[in-house]
């Protein structure tokens, strides 16, 4: 069983750890304890996802999330006073490799070196199963619920290039009017425009939306016609946050633009249909801050639009028919 709460992001770069989980367990059921959105995600490798309320009673824990304390009693409160196997980072009462900051060190790999460290996969294993991201395509049944205002809106996301302005922290929010910049820039060469975020994040949307003559989805979507939004588009362009997780989980072609933290690691595999920009050079590294950070700063206008051209000219399409075991 494993257990952990989770954003997008987190959820993504969790998926190659849970795989090897599930082969390491063959006769456990895997439930993951997180919001129900998780189900809206097809083809995530776990059982079942359950609150604290419904969680079964556990006979192995798994954090996958952090180093505690709050993850670990979570967990040992579900635990109880069964005997049950603990596999996380070291902290009180529970066994397991001390907890290291590597900005060198890939988040994915992260995860799956902790499998290996308690011994449930070998290195060589947790180190092959690392870069694989990849999560099935949404059926074409899934695309189709898109919440637009129509029809009309909802078959224009097909194809489209995505734009994501927002961010959690003001520190990886690269400054809107460079995003509409860039978007009004895409669509005068005649690409269509969906522009997405959070409710909170609608007047960012709309500014980009307005410059574009994009459809503007903020708040309007729930986390599975998202991804089945991005599955579709040809090029999604965004700050360090869990869109760019499901561009690179579906093979998407994606410009993502790194601030406080690096892309080594956070960010995707080597791969040429993924751009990353920043300048490691002028990185402040706080991951909080309200203004942006300065190697997220650095990186222009021109250079995202140039690279977002390169790839729209490629339009690298070796997305579909991944499987996942």
């Amino acid at each position: 069983m494993v257990l952990r709460d989770l954003g997008l992001g987190d959820l993504l770069v969790a998926v190659p750890a849970l795989r090897l989980l599930r082969r390491a367990l063959p006769d456990h059921r895997v439930v993951l304890l997180g919001p129900g959105w998780v189900g809206d995600v097809a083809g995530f490798p776990v059982d079942a996802v359950a609150d604290d309320a419904t969680a079964p009673p556990p006979d192995v824990v798994v954090n996958l999330h952090g180093r505690g304390p709050q993850s670990h009693a979570r967990l040992d409160a579900l635990a109880g006073e069964r005997p049950v196997r603990r596999v996380g980072h070291a902290a009180p009462g529970w066994d397991g490799p001390a907890w290291v900051d590597d900005p060198a060190r890939p988040e994915r790999r992260r995860w799956c070196d902790l499998l290996a460290a308690c011994g449930l996969v070998d290195e060589a294993s947790a180190a092959d199963a690392a870069d694989d991201l990849r999560l099935p395509l949404p059926r074409a049944s899934e695309a189709s619920t898109l919440a637009t205002s129509g029809s009309e809106a909802a078959s224009s996301t097909a194809g489209a290039v995505v734009v994501h302005p927002g961010a959690a922290f003001g520190a990886k929010r690269w400054p809107v009017d460079r995003f509409a910049a860039v978007a009004a820039a895409l669509a005068a060469d005649g690409h269509r425009l969906v522009v997405t975020g959070g409710r909170d994040e609608a007047a960012l949307a709309a500014r980009v939306a307005a410059a574009s003559g994009g459809l503007d989805l903020a708040g309007r979507t729930s986390i599975g016609e998202l991804l089945a939004l991005v599955a579709g588009a040809r090029l999604v362009i965004a700050g360090d946050t869990g869109i760019a997780h499901v561009a690179t989980a579906f093979g998407v072609p994606s410009v993502t633009l790194f601030g406080p933290v690096g892309p080594a690691q956070w960010g995707p595999p080597a791969d040429p249909r993924h751009v990353v920009l920043t300048d490691a050079t002028r990185r402040r590294g706080d991951r909080f801050a309200d203004d942006p950070d300065p190697a997220l700063l650095a990186v222009g206008t021109p250079e995202v639009l140039a690279h977002a051209r390169d790839l729209l000219r490629e339009d690298q399409a070796p997305r579909g028919g991944w499987t996942t075991t």
